[in-house]
């Protein structure tokens, strides 16, 4: 229909002429008119037109009613204090996941043992003091995966100068994974040995002061990677002991020290099911080699991670009853990461930093 057929369709319309009265009817005919059903009404709207919606599709649209009674809470039957207690609850695991995004975003911090200069006698000047200090190669090689190096020094609770209540397992605490870094011979008493010739006594007092650091960070759960030195250390912690000098105690065995330093390399042999050969995946390595003692007895609860392919010599341990406590008999800082020559050791770093991440709870 049409809008004008709208408009006209709703204009009153004017009564057409009158038809005359016809006579009364008789009273049988009033009576079966009476009786007869009543005429079918026709419906007073109008038929909608080819525009308009349907009347069901319509009422689809209309807003439902508003009901005076609101939709009742999901735990509409529970106490006052159930509901108090799971909003509180709700917003302390919020807290709680906020908290630990950010310790896990949190830039890594590594502790570094510390070498030992110990005073000269005789000496003058700077000589005459203790001297504490990081190899720069391994502080780089550490922080080239973008975390914070801290060296540990010492602690002295009786210092006549400056006394202090700072204990090492507070360093265990406040910092992430320890790296104990190479130097001078593990004294042969650490090992309840006494030395076979002066010059390998070592140094007793950094022994002690190191293996309590290790075994502080043992007992806190974070990670620790020994090098050179520190994989005799960790040998020694578990109560095994070492070869004082290898060329004197295994005289078969290849010049692990030469007057090339860092350049003195040999292959890697990985015993079957070592981790550290799956870590690294590969079964030709080659690394250098800068050490004159070297594990002998393995401690308790240590794993060979790796051998010398000439002469056999232990070349790295793991502690199996940590996450990760590793020691590596070479120098990782000194290869150049991707390097086609030496073992690129940034998969061993990689897995040291990653087991700080999850431990650092």
């Amino acid at each position: 229909m049409s809008d004008i057929q709208d408009s006209e369709a709703n204009l009153p319309r004017e009564p057409g002429p009158a038809k005359p009265a016809s006579a009364p009817a008789p009273a049988a005919d009033a009576t079966a008119a009476s009786a007869a059903p009543p005429a079918a009404q026709a419906p007073q709207n109008p038929q909608p037109g080819p525009g308009a919606q349907p009347a069901a599709q319509a009422a689809q649209h209309q807003p439902p009613p508003h009901s005076p009674l609101p939709p009742p809470p999901h735990h509409a039957g529970d106490a006052p204090w159930a509901q108090t207690w799971r909003f509180f609850a709700a917003r302390l695991r919020a807290l709680s996941d906020k908290a630990g995004r950010r310790v896990m975003q949190r830039t890594l911090k590594i502790g570094v043992s510390a070498r030992i200069f110990h005073p000269e006698s005789g000496a003058k000047g700077l000589r005459s003091k203790t001297l504490q200090y990081l190899e720069e190669s391994i502080a780089q090689w550490v922080m080239s995966r973008d975390v914070l190096v801290f060296m540990i020094p010492t602690v002295n609770t009786n210092g006549m100068v400056h006394p202090s209540n700072i204990r090492l397992r507070d360093y265990a605490k406040h910092l992430d994974g320890l790296v104990l870094q190479g130097g001078a011979d593990v004294s042969p008493q650490s090992y309840a040995q006494a030395a076979t010739r002066p010059e390998w006594s070592g140094d007793r007092v950094r022994d002690m002061y190191e293996l309590e650091l290790l075994h502080e960070f043992i007992e806190a759960g974070k990670p620790v990677l020994g090098i050179c030195r520190g994989c005799q250390l960790i040998n020694v912690a578990f109560g095994g002991t070492l070869y004082q000098d290898i060329a004197t105690d295994v005289p078969t065995a290849i010049p692990h020290v030469n007057d090339q330093y860092d350049s003195n390399y040999h292959a890697l042999q990985f015993p079957q099911g070592s981790s550290l050969a799956s870590l690294v995946k590969t079964e030709n390595a080659m690394v250098n080699s800068i050490h004159h003692q070297a594990v002998r007895d393995v401690g308790r609860d240590l794993s060979i991670e790796a051998v010398s392919g000439p002469d056999q010599i232990v070349e790295a341990i793991r502690y199996r009853k940590a996450p990760f406590v590793m020691g590596l008999q070479w120098h990782p800082e000194f290869h150049r990461a991707g390097g086609a020559d030496l073992l690129d050791c940034t998969p061993i770093l990689d897995s040291f930093l990653r087991a700080a991440r999850e431990t650092r709870f």
